[in-house]
């Protein structure tokens, strides 16, 4: 979520915008004639290691979970696809929002191995014996 105080994460985090830094340069691609005058690129910036609102469990798991995006504590989003400014900065916002969520997000329940009932064990046996058969009535008879 973007909002004039920051970027809100949850509901219990939003990032204040004195935690950002953004750096503006020129964008790549078509821009016809401001294409050359207007920084539109936008490079957001989030020092993780120094901010003040995560807590010791959430800052581990974000530098653990985006440890190949972060370098030296920062973590460092480029926005480039519009051609206005104010959207690119909109678009770094939101993309730094969704990027802390799925960091955030509890790990996933670790999968529990079954084994096959009877039943399954019994039609896969069936399934072979058939296909064999079919396969069997396709040979040439024995002399």
């Amino acid at each position: 979520m973007v909002s004039a105080a920051g970027v809100r994460v949850g509901p219990t985090l939003t990032i204040p915008e004195g935690e950002l830094s953004w750096r503006f340069s020129r964008s790549s691609g078509p821009g016809g004639q401001g294409v050359n005058t207007a920084d539109s690129r936008v490079e957001l910036s989030w020092d993780v290691g120094a901010s003040t609102v995560l807590t010791g469990h959430q800052r581990d798991r974000i530098l653990t979970r985006l440890a190949p995006r972060i370098t030296d504590g920062v973590l460092t989003i480029a926005a480039s696809e519009y051609r206005a400014q104010l959207r690119n900065r909109d678009a770094a916002r939101t993309r730094l929002a969704a990027l802390l969520m799925d960091a955030l997000a509890p790990p996933p329940r670790t999968r529990r191995a079954t084994k096959p009932t009877r039943g399954s064990k019994e039609r896969r046996l069936t399934a072979k014996k058939q296909h064999g058969q079919t396969k069997a009535l396709r040979r040439r008879p024995a002399d």
